[in-house]
């Protein structure tokens, strides 16, 4: 065995041979692709349903034959295997099936969202070479045929459009088409494609708050072991039924949600609606046993839940990145943390966790074979023990380059192939285990004449107030200070928020120091967030540059 793609990428850093050699000889990694993945839990898991939805059900057998003929019908269109495709869908079965489809085809997604428009959608499909262009032909609010049609004439090579759903525009291709070939003859076509583990499986997209995201290739093998490793070390089992409100084409959902209950015989529930009705309708009717959701939608929930409108009684776990404690005290389900980047390493917290360990950390690494640095910003020395540094990660499932970056690459990895995540991380040593918590992000700071105050250090502080149940810290301009703290909250309904001086008068207490403490308090209904879920602190920033410039004495200035 090579440990090496049949026919590698331009642009693409593939892991080292070695490495995988070592990995695969340690049981961790095997040679299997998400399709071998996919099929192998088909033929366990048969009759078991692979997706719910509101009106309907699809069991594994049903899935594995639909997904058949649509890979065969997307080779008959002309796509062959390494081609790549925009997917701009949103929770749908469809989306499922488009995946799933692709991997069997050997096509690769761009994990592009239904939210994302000219800016990325033009320069990823471009970026990246797609050649077709997969859209939901039945939403009302946006016409995504007539945005296709105008990124073909803007996109040089993407020659196809593909409707998952609704009755398609004019040139478009029908999903419904495909899913009616002939069964015999897809296999047989089927049987032509070479299934590489080694190869690229999914362009992901970065995270990042700032710019157009970057591509992040992920591999078959290393994305199946991410999935299978997540299912393992959670401990979920295949009578759960998994709710995550969050984009299919997420990393946190697919490499952490639906991608490990498909590829182990659980069941998916797909909706594209987030909406108080649609969650009513999800839990009283679907009953997820397992539910992963941002702040926002566990804020709902719990109105919800309050009135009497939800029932948690089939619920087992909720995770999200941080309302653990939240869910468990408010919500009487068992709250769960998850943390981790597209680019790799994955860390929960489990069943079985004390609350110390469930409340307060991030939890520990899904694989016994993800290693994990602490550094020192800047540079590549570790951090002394007990001390709070940048988390730096290497391991089966990270990846070793973004995809045709070789600057961006440079700057990212040690020289020794450790992703550097700008995520501030302080280890903890629980009954012989090592866990987490996040600290910060490293460019997350507000500058104030001099001074780098941590804006996740005074919003966990700020928090401990108890009129506040969301708040995000930003800096404001200030042309004596460079910036100043603004700190922008969600207060508890029908609470009075404290003002500039009560609020420092509380952080006096608590032991922050004064240079820290807010300036200015901004009340607002709810955080805003990007289109992938996350806290969107450029908009703050913006909001509070422009309230700045229409007031005529802005803040005041003290010290």
């Amino acid at each position: 065995m090579t440990y090496q793609p049949q026919h590698p990428m331009a642009g693409v850093v593939y892991p080292p041979a070695a490495d995988l050699e070592r990995w695969h000889a340690s049981g961790a990694i095997t040679a299997e692709t998400l399709a071998d993945g996919f099929r192998a839990a088909a033929r366990q898991h048969a009759e078991r349903p692979a997706i719910l939805w509101l009106d309907g059900q699809i069991s594994y057998s049903e899935l594995d034959a639909t997904t058949d003929r649509v890979a065969q019908g997307l080779l008959q269109l002309g796509l062959k295997p390494l081609d790549r495709v925009i997917f701009q869908l949103t929770n749908k079965p469809e989306t499922l099936i488009a995946f799933l489809a692709c991997w069997k085809a050997g096509i690769i997604p761009i994990c592009t969202l239904a939210a994302h428009r000219e800016a990325e959608i033009g320069y990823l499909a471009a970026f990246g070479g797609a050649k077709a262009h997969f859209i939901e032909s039945d939403e009302t609010k946006f016409d995504f045929h007539a945005f296709a049609k105008k990124m073909q004439k803007e996109v040089e090579g993407l020659e196809l459009i593909v409707s998952t759903r609704g009755i398609p525009g004019e040139g478009a291709i029908d999903l419904a088409t495909l899913m009616s070939e002939d069964l015999d003859e897809a296999l047989a076509g089927l049987e032509a494609v070479p299934q590489d583990p080694w190869q690229v499986a999914a362009f992901q997209l970065s995270g990042g708050t700032t710019g157009v995201p970057k591509i992040i290739p992920r591999m078959h093998s290393e994305y199946l072991y991410n999935m299978r490793q997540a299912w393992n070390f959670k401990g979920w089992n295949t009578q759960d039924r998994l709710f995550v409100p969050m984009p299919f084409a997420h990393n946190l959902n697919m490499g952490c949600g639906w991608g490990p209950f498909l590829m182990n015989g659980g069941t998916v529930i797909a909706t594209p609606r987030v909406d108080q009705e649609a969650m009513r309708e999800v839990h009283n009717t679907l009953r997820p046993t397992i539910m992963g959701a941002a702040k926002p939608i566990i804020m709902r929930m719990k109105t919800e839940i309050s009135q009497g409108h939800i029932p948690t009684d089939a619920l087992r776990e909720i995770f999200s990145t941080d309302a653990a404690e939240d869910v468990t005290r408010t919500m009487g389900v068992e709250g769960h943390h998850i943390f981790g980047m597209t680019e790799g390493t994955i860390m929960f917290t489990r069943h079985g966790d004390s609350e110390a360990i469930r409340f307060g950390t991030c939890g520990r690494p899904i694989s016994e074979h993800d290693e994990v640095r602490l550094l020192e910003p800047g540079n590549e020395n570790e951090v002394a023990e007990g001390q709070i540094g940048e988390l730096a990660v290497r391991g089966p499932y990270t990846i070793r380059g973004y995809y045709n970056a070789p600057e961006r690459n440079a700057e990212t990895f040690t020289s020794d192939g450790f992703y550097r995540s700008g995520d501030l991380m302080l280890r903890h040593r629980i009954d012989g285990q090592e866990y987490y918590s996040f600290e910060g992000r490293i460019k997350d700071v507000v500058d104030r004449a001099g001074e780098k105050v941590n804006c996740e250090e005074v919003e966990r502080a700020v928090m401990a107030h108890p009129a506040f149940i969301d708040v995000a810290v930003v800096g404001m301009p200030s042309p004596t200070h460079g910036e100043r703290i603004c700190l922008y909250a969600v207060v508890e309904p029908g609470t009075t928020p404290p003002s500039v001086e009560e609020l420092g008068a509380f952080l006096k207490e608590a032991g922050l120091a004064i240079f820290k403490w807010p300036e200015r308090i901004e009340i607002i209904d709810a955080l805003p967030l990007t289109k992938v879920g996350k806290l969107n602190k450029a908009i703050l920033r913006q909001s509070i540059e422009a309230a700045l410039g229409g007031e005529a004495t802005g803040v005041t200035e003290s010290t």
